[in-house]
């Protein structure tokens, strides 16, 4: 798991936004830190150096986590094999 950072506000559709530095897929998981998935990224927009994420968030009161840090899952990529001719 890693940091994606902390939650600074809701915004008025209910929706956490976090400013960060390594922006996410949209559609990506995001858990608390006890590796509960709290809801999915629906939205990157800002500057390409500090993005800022929005995360619909599916469990919980979403103005209990300003504040809190959040953190997302390493992806697992498949590796290619080189096919043999």
């Amino acid at each position: 798991m890693r940091k994606i950072g902390r939650v600074m506000h809701i915004s008025p559709r209910e929706k956490a936004v976090i400013k960060t530095t390594k922006p996410l897929k949209i559609g990506e998981k995001v858990f608390d830190r006890n590796e509960r998935v709290i809801g999915r990224v629906s939205d990157i927009f800002g500057p390409i150096k500090a993005p800022y994420i929005e995360v619909n968030i599916e469990s919980g009161d979403a103005s209990s986590y300003v504040g809190k840090i959040l953190y997302y899952s390493l992806s697992k990529q498949r590796k290619r094999s080189k096919r043999k001719r």
